[in-house]
Protein backbone atom coordinates (compact mmCIF):
# COMPACT_ATOMS: atom_id res chain seq x y z
CA UNK A 1 0.00 0.00 0.00
CA UNK A 2 1.27 3.41 -0.81
CA UNK A 3 2.43 5.50 1.61
CA UNK A 4 -0.13 8.75 1.42
CA UNK A 5 -2.82 5.83 1.22
CA UNK A 6 -1.37 3.56 4.37
CA UNK A 7 -1.56 6.99 6.28
CA UNK A 8 -4.96 8.09 5.37
CA UNK A 9 -6.09 4.62 6.57
CA UNK A 10 -4.76 5.13 9.86
CA UNK A 11 -5.27 8.21 10.56
CA UNK A 12 -9.00 7.02 9.73
CA UNK A 13 -9.05 4.52 12.45
CA UNK A 14 -7.74 6.88 15.11
CA UNK A 15 -11.05 7.64 15.81
CA UNK A 16 -11.99 3.75 16.12
CA UNK A 17 -9.35 2.76 18.73
CA UNK A 18 -9.38 2.73 22.02
CA UNK A 19 -6.92 5.29 23.91
CA UNK A 20 -3.80 4.02 25.68
CA UNK A 21 -4.94 4.02 29.24
CA UNK A 22 -8.51 3.78 28.25
CA UNK A 23 -10.53 0.67 28.25
CA UNK A 24 -7.27 -1.69 28.58
CA UNK A 25 -6.00 0.17 31.68
CA UNK A 26 -9.45 0.10 33.95
CA UNK A 27 -9.52 -1.98 36.58
CA UNK A 28 -13.80 -1.68 36.65
CA UNK A 29 -16.54 -2.13 34.54
CA UNK A 30 -17.62 1.99 34.91
CA UNK A 31 -16.56 2.54 31.37
CA UNK A 32 -19.17 0.64 29.65
CA UNK A 33 -21.42 -0.74 32.67
CA UNK A 34 -24.80 1.76 33.35
CA UNK A 35 -27.53 0.58 35.25
CA UNK A 36 -30.06 2.74 33.12
CA UNK A 37 -28.74 0.38 30.04
CA UNK A 38 -30.05 -3.36 29.56
CA UNK A 39 -27.28 -6.29 29.60
CA UNK A 40 -25.79 -7.78 26.45
CA UNK A 41 -27.34 -10.99 26.47
CA UNK A 42 -24.20 -13.52 25.22
CA UNK A 43 -23.78 -16.74 24.77
CA UNK A 44 -20.76 -19.06 23.92
CA UNK A 45 -20.57 -22.27 21.71
CA UNK A 46 -17.41 -24.07 22.09
CA UNK A 47 -15.08 -24.89 25.03
CA UNK A 48 -12.36 -26.75 22.99
CA UNK A 49 -10.74 -24.02 21.74
CA UNK A 50 -7.17 -23.16 23.42
CA UNK A 51 -8.83 -19.68 24.41
CA UNK A 52 -11.92 -21.01 25.39
CA UNK A 53 -12.14 -20.60 28.90
CA UNK A 54 -10.18 -17.49 28.85
CA UNK A 55 -12.96 -15.30 26.96
CA UNK A 56 -15.62 -16.82 29.07
CA UNK A 57 -13.51 -16.11 32.01
CA UNK A 58 -13.74 -12.90 30.87
CA UNK A 59 -17.69 -11.91 30.09
CA UNK A 60 -18.44 -13.49 33.34
CA UNK A 61 -16.04 -10.41 35.10
CA UNK A 62 -18.09 -8.09 33.07
CA UNK A 63 -21.45 -9.44 34.67
CA UNK A 64 -22.72 -5.90 34.99
CA UNK A 65 -22.04 -5.61 30.99
CA UNK A 66 -22.88 -9.04 29.66
CA UNK A 67 -25.76 -11.26 30.43
CA UNK A 68 -24.35 -14.66 29.96
CA UNK A 69 -26.91 -16.72 28.31
CA UNK A 70 -25.46 -19.77 28.46
CA UNK A 71 -22.48 -22.06 26.67
CA UNK A 72 -22.85 -24.90 24.42
CA UNK A 73 -20.72 -28.14 24.39
CA UNK A 74 -22.12 -31.40 22.75
CA UNK A 75 -19.64 -33.43 24.19
CA UNK A 76 -20.97 -34.65 27.59
CA UNK A 77 -17.58 -36.28 28.81
CA UNK A 78 -16.14 -32.26 27.84
CA UNK A 79 -19.06 -30.46 29.62
CA UNK A 80 -18.24 -32.78 33.16
CA UNK A 81 -14.58 -32.50 32.72
CA UNK A 82 -15.58 -28.68 33.20
CA UNK A 83 -18.74 -28.58 35.50
CA UNK A 84 -16.12 -28.16 38.30
CA UNK A 85 -13.86 -25.91 37.18
CA UNK A 86 -14.08 -22.28 38.13
CA UNK A 87 -14.83 -20.54 34.86
CA UNK A 88 -17.94 -23.09 33.96
CA UNK A 89 -19.03 -23.36 37.55
CA UNK A 90 -22.71 -22.79 37.17
CA UNK A 91 -23.31 -22.09 33.74
CA UNK A 92 -25.92 -23.06 32.01
CA UNK A 93 -25.38 -25.80 29.26
CA UNK A 94 -27.82 -25.30 26.26
CA UNK A 95 -28.00 -27.07 22.67
CA UNK A 96 -26.45 -24.48 20.03
CA UNK A 97 -30.48 -24.34 18.69
CA UNK A 98 -31.32 -23.16 22.19
CA UNK A 99 -28.84 -20.72 22.54
CA UNK A 100 -29.41 -19.21 19.24
CA UNK A 101 -33.12 -19.13 19.61
CA UNK A 102 -33.20 -17.67 23.54
CA UNK A 103 -35.46 -14.35 23.19
CA UNK A 104 -32.88 -11.52 23.18
CA UNK A 105 -29.66 -12.74 22.81
CA UNK A 106 -27.33 -10.46 20.46
CA UNK A 107 -24.04 -11.92 20.52
CA UNK A 108 -22.08 -15.12 20.61
CA UNK A 109 -18.46 -15.82 21.41
CA UNK A 110 -17.05 -18.91 18.82
CA UNK A 111 -15.06 -21.05 21.34
CA UNK A 112 -15.19 -24.44 19.16
CA UNK A 113 -12.44 -26.53 18.48
CA UNK A 114 -10.25 -24.80 14.88
CA UNK A 115 -11.81 -26.79 12.24
CA UNK A 116 -15.31 -26.07 13.42
CA UNK A 117 -15.25 -21.94 14.06
CA UNK A 118 -16.37 -20.48 10.80
CA UNK A 119 -19.01 -23.03 10.04
CA UNK A 120 -20.47 -22.43 13.74
CA UNK A 121 -19.60 -18.74 13.44
CA UNK A 122 -21.75 -18.72 9.77
CA UNK A 123 -24.71 -19.89 11.56
CA UNK A 124 -24.69 -17.50 14.48
CA UNK A 125 -24.24 -14.43 11.72
CA UNK A 126 -27.28 -16.34 9.68
CA UNK A 127 -29.34 -16.17 13.57
CA UNK A 128 -28.76 -12.60 13.63
CA UNK A 129 -25.63 -12.41 16.12
CA UNK A 130 -23.08 -10.41 16.68
CA UNK A 131 -19.73 -12.78 17.48
CA UNK A 132 -16.35 -13.19 18.72
CA UNK A 133 -14.96 -15.47 16.66
CA UNK A 134 -11.59 -17.22 17.99
CA UNK A 135 -8.74 -18.02 15.00
CA UNK A 136 -7.87 -18.91 13.12
CA UNK A 137 -10.23 -18.32 10.81
CA UNK A 138 -10.67 -21.61 8.71
CA UNK A 139 -8.78 -22.88 5.55
CA UNK A 140 -10.81 -21.03 3.00
CA UNK A 141 -10.98 -17.49 2.64
CA UNK A 142 -13.92 -17.77 0.63
CA UNK A 143 -15.75 -18.57 3.67
CA UNK A 144 -14.56 -15.82 5.06
CA UNK A 145 -15.75 -13.73 2.57
CA UNK A 146 -19.38 -14.85 2.93
CA UNK A 147 -19.20 -14.53 6.54
CA UNK A 148 -18.59 -10.52 6.08
CA UNK A 149 -20.75 -10.22 3.24
CA UNK A 150 -23.11 -11.70 5.86
CA UNK A 151 -22.14 -9.56 8.63
CA UNK A 152 -22.92 -6.61 6.50
CA UNK A 153 -26.01 -7.47 4.75
CA UNK A 154 -26.88 -7.80 8.58
CA UNK A 155 -24.91 -4.67 9.84
CA UNK A 156 -23.70 -6.83 12.50
CA UNK A 157 -19.82 -7.01 13.96
CA UNK A 158 -17.53 -9.86 13.13
CA UNK A 159 -14.58 -9.55 16.02
CA UNK A 160 -11.78 -11.63 15.59
CA UNK A 161 -9.68 -13.12 18.63
CA UNK A 162 -6.35 -11.89 17.78
CA UNK A 163 -5.12 -11.38 21.29
CA UNK A 164 -2.33 -8.98 20.67
CA UNK A 165 -5.67 -6.28 19.31
CA UNK A 166 -5.94 -4.69 23.37
CA UNK A 167 -2.27 -5.27 24.29
CA UNK A 168 -1.59 -1.46 25.79
CA UNK A 169 2.03 -2.19 23.82
CA UNK A 170 0.32 -2.44 20.58
CA UNK A 171 -2.33 0.15 20.93
CA UNK A 172 0.77 2.47 21.34
CA UNK A 173 2.51 1.27 18.58
CA UNK A 174 -0.46 1.66 16.16
CA UNK A 175 -0.77 5.10 17.63
CA UNK A 176 3.18 5.34 16.64
CA UNK A 177 2.80 4.54 12.98
CA UNK A 178 -0.37 5.98 12.44
CA UNK A 179 1.01 9.64 13.62
CA UNK A 180 4.02 9.08 11.48
CA UNK A 181 6.37 9.03 14.87
CA UNK A 182 8.95 6.56 13.07
CA UNK A 183 9.08 8.33 10.09
CA UNK A 184 8.99 6.14 6.73
CA UNK A 185 8.51 1.80 8.08
CA UNK A 186 10.69 0.40 6.26
CA UNK A 187 11.75 -2.92 8.17
CA UNK A 188 9.66 -4.99 10.84
CA UNK A 189 11.12 -8.15 12.21
CA UNK A 190 8.77 -10.53 14.24
CA UNK A 191 8.41 -14.13 16.73
CA UNK A 192 5.77 -15.98 17.93
CA UNK A 193 6.85 -19.22 19.88
CA UNK A 194 6.93 -21.41 22.36
CA UNK A 195 7.71 -25.56 23.13
CA UNK A 196 4.87 -27.70 23.39
CA UNK A 197 4.43 -31.35 24.70
CA UNK A 198 4.43 -34.78 22.03
CA UNK A 199 0.40 -34.66 22.52
CA UNK A 200 0.20 -30.92 21.87
CA UNK A 201 2.12 -31.84 18.45
CA UNK A 202 -0.98 -34.35 18.12
CA UNK A 203 -3.27 -32.42 18.78
CA UNK A 204 -1.86 -29.37 16.27
CA UNK A 205 -1.12 -31.69 13.34
CA UNK A 206 -5.31 -31.50 13.15
CA UNK A 207 -5.11 -28.89 11.92
CA UNK A 208 -3.06 -27.64 8.29
CA UNK A 209 -0.37 -24.80 8.29
CA UNK A 210 1.69 -25.72 11.19
CA UNK A 211 2.46 -23.06 13.62
CA UNK A 212 2.11 -19.94 11.91
CA UNK A 213 -1.70 -21.11 11.21
CA UNK A 214 -1.98 -21.79 15.10
CA UNK A 215 0.26 -18.58 16.53
CA UNK A 216 1.86 -16.74 13.90
CA UNK A 217 -1.72 -14.88 13.20
CA UNK A 218 -1.41 -13.12 16.10
CA UNK A 219 1.47 -11.26 15.34
CA UNK A 220 0.55 -11.14 10.77
CA UNK A 221 -3.04 -9.54 12.19
CA UNK A 222 -0.94 -6.92 14.24
CA UNK A 223 1.33 -6.33 10.52
CA UNK A 224 -1.34 -6.23 8.50
CA UNK A 225 -2.89 -3.62 10.47
CA UNK A 226 0.34 -0.85 10.41
CA UNK A 227 1.41 -2.21 6.92
CA UNK A 228 -1.81 -2.87 4.70
CA UNK A 229 -1.93 -6.02 2.51
CA UNK A 230 1.43 -7.13 1.47
CA UNK A 231 2.59 -7.63 -2.51
CA UNK A 232 4.06 -10.91 -1.72
CA UNK A 233 4.46 -13.16 1.44
CA UNK A 234 6.99 -16.25 0.30
CA UNK A 235 6.65 -19.08 3.41
CA UNK A 236 9.58 -20.81 4.81
CA UNK A 237 8.48 -24.06 6.14
CA UNK A 238 10.14 -26.86 7.75
CA UNK A 239 9.63 -29.81 10.32
CA UNK A 240 12.13 -30.40 12.96
CA UNK A 241 11.22 -33.62 14.69
CA UNK A 242 10.60 -36.21 12.75
CA UNK A 243 6.62 -36.16 12.35
CA UNK A 244 4.83 -33.81 9.86
CA UNK A 245 4.02 -31.15 11.96
CA UNK A 246 5.58 -27.88 10.27
CA UNK A 247 6.57 -26.86 13.98
CA UNK A 248 9.58 -23.89 12.13
CA UNK A 249 8.32 -21.48 10.14
CA UNK A 250 9.03 -17.96 8.46
CA UNK A 251 7.17 -16.19 6.35
CA UNK A 252 8.47 -13.06 4.11
CA UNK A 253 6.27 -10.21 3.29
CA UNK A 254 7.35 -7.66 0.85
CA UNK A 255 5.90 -4.21 0.48
CA UNK A 256 6.47 -1.25 -2.09
CA UNK A 257 9.49 0.24 0.39
CA UNK A 258 9.21 -2.09 3.35
CA UNK A 259 9.87 -5.88 3.81
CA UNK A 260 8.75 -7.58 7.26
CA UNK A 261 9.40 -10.93 8.22
CA UNK A 262 7.40 -13.50 10.89
CA UNK A 263 8.97 -16.38 12.93
CA UNK A 264 7.00 -19.11 14.69
CA UNK A 265 8.38 -22.43 15.83
CA UNK A 266 6.95 -24.66 18.53
CA UNK A 267 10.12 -25.82 19.38
CA UNK A 268 11.98 -23.18 21.23
CA UNK A 269 12.91 -23.45 25.33
CA UNK A 270 11.51 -20.18 26.85
CA UNK A 271 9.83 -18.87 23.69
CA UNK A 272 7.59 -16.81 25.55
CA UNK A 273 10.24 -14.53 26.84
CA UNK A 274 11.67 -13.70 23.33
CA UNK A 275 8.40 -13.10 21.51
CA UNK A 276 9.16 -10.05 19.92
CA UNK A 277 7.62 -7.14 17.40
CA UNK A 278 10.29 -5.02 15.72
CA UNK A 279 9.11 -1.72 13.92
CA UNK A 280 11.93 0.18 11.89
CA UNK A 281 11.45 3.80 10.63
CA UNK A 282 13.55 6.03 9.24
CA UNK A 283 12.70 8.60 12.05
CA UNK A 284 12.30 5.83 15.11
CA UNK A 285 12.46 2.36 16.35
CA UNK A 286 9.81 0.44 18.83
CA UNK A 287 10.88 -2.77 19.81
CA UNK A 288 8.02 -4.19 22.06
CA UNK A 289 9.43 -7.75 23.64
CA UNK A 290 8.33 -9.65 25.29
CA UNK A 291 4.87 -9.25 24.57
CA UNK A 292 3.28 -10.93 27.60
CA UNK A 293 3.63 -9.02 30.12
CA UNK A 294 4.54 -6.45 27.54
CA UNK A 295 7.89 -4.15 27.44
CA UNK A 296 8.74 -1.55 24.99
CA UNK A 297 11.58 0.32 24.10
CA UNK A 298 11.19 3.58 21.88
CA UNK A 299 13.49 5.47 19.97
CA UNK A 300 12.53 8.87 18.60
CA UNK A 301 14.47 11.39 16.53
CA UNK A 302 12.12 14.23 17.32
CA UNK A 303 9.86 14.31 19.93
CA UNK A 304 6.11 13.41 20.31
CA UNK A 305 3.64 14.61 22.68
CA UNK A 306 4.74 13.23 26.16
CA UNK A 307 7.67 11.18 24.38
CA UNK A 308 11.08 12.73 23.72
CA UNK A 309 13.95 12.22 21.53
CA UNK A 310 16.17 9.29 22.22
CA UNK A 311 16.03 6.04 23.91
CA UNK A 312 13.28 5.67 26.83
CA UNK A 313 10.74 2.59 27.92
CA UNK A 314 7.43 3.50 28.15
CA UNK A 315 5.31 2.82 31.45
CA UNK A 316 2.25 1.03 29.81
CA UNK A 317 -0.84 0.54 31.55
CA UNK A 318 -1.44 -2.76 33.12
CA UNK A 319 -4.36 -4.88 31.03
CA UNK A 320 -6.66 -6.47 33.95
CA UNK A 321 -6.76 -9.60 32.00
CA UNK A 322 -5.57 -11.05 28.02
CA UNK A 323 -9.13 -10.66 26.36
CA UNK A 324 -10.87 -7.73 28.56
CA UNK A 325 -10.03 -5.50 26.14
CA UNK A 326 -11.69 -7.45 23.14
CA UNK A 327 -14.97 -8.29 24.90
CA UNK A 328 -15.10 -4.06 26.55
CA UNK A 329 -14.62 -2.92 23.01
CA UNK A 330 -17.54 -5.41 21.59
CA UNK A 331 -20.08 -3.86 24.02
CA UNK A 332 -18.99 -0.70 22.89
CA UNK A 333 -19.81 -1.95 19.27
CA UNK A 334 -22.87 -3.39 20.07
CA UNK A 335 -24.16 -0.49 21.82
CA UNK A 336 -23.32 1.83 19.08
CA UNK A 337 -20.95 3.98 21.41
CA UNK A 338 -18.18 3.33 18.80
CA UNK A 339 -17.00 2.17 14.94
CA UNK A 340 -15.14 -1.11 15.58
CA UNK A 341 -11.46 0.09 14.69
CA UNK A 342 -10.80 -3.40 12.09
CA UNK A 343 -12.60 -3.70 8.56
CA UNK A 344 -13.55 -6.47 6.94
CA UNK A 345 -10.99 -5.78 4.29
CA UNK A 346 -8.33 -6.02 7.03
CA UNK A 347 -9.71 -9.10 7.95
CA UNK A 348 -10.34 -10.85 4.93
CA UNK A 349 -6.58 -9.07 3.78
CA UNK A 350 -5.11 -10.33 6.83
CA UNK A 351 -6.90 -13.45 6.36
CA UNK A 352 -5.19 -14.42 3.07
CA UNK A 353 -1.94 -13.24 4.45
CA UNK A 354 -2.28 -16.21 6.80
CA UNK A 355 -2.77 -18.88 4.58
CA UNK A 356 -0.19 -17.74 2.41
CA UNK A 357 2.77 -17.32 5.22
CA UNK A 358 1.38 -20.95 6.28
CA UNK A 359 2.15 -22.64 2.80
CA UNK A 360 -1.68 -23.13 2.55
CA UNK A 361 -4.65 -22.51 -0.83
CA UNK A 362 -5.53 -19.25 -1.39
CA UNK A 363 -9.23 -20.38 -3.26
Amino acid sequence: MAKSNRREFLQSQATKSLAIGGLLATTSTTILADDARPKIRIGQIGTKHAHAAGKLASIRKFGDVYDLVGVVEPDEAQRKRLAASATYRDVKWLTEEQLLNTKGLQAVAVETEVKQLVSTAQRCLDAGMHIHLDKPAGESLAAVRKLHATAAKKKLTIQMGYMLRYNPAFQLMFQAVREGWLGDVFEVHTVMSKKISAAARQSLLQNPGGTMYELGCHIIDSLVYILGKPDEVTAHIRKTMGDELQDNMLAVFDYPKATATVRSSVVEPVGFRRRQFVVVGTEGVIDIRPLEPPQMDLVLEQSHGSYKKGVQTPQLPRSTGRYDGEFLDLAAVIRQEKEFAWSAEHDLATHEAILKASGMPVD
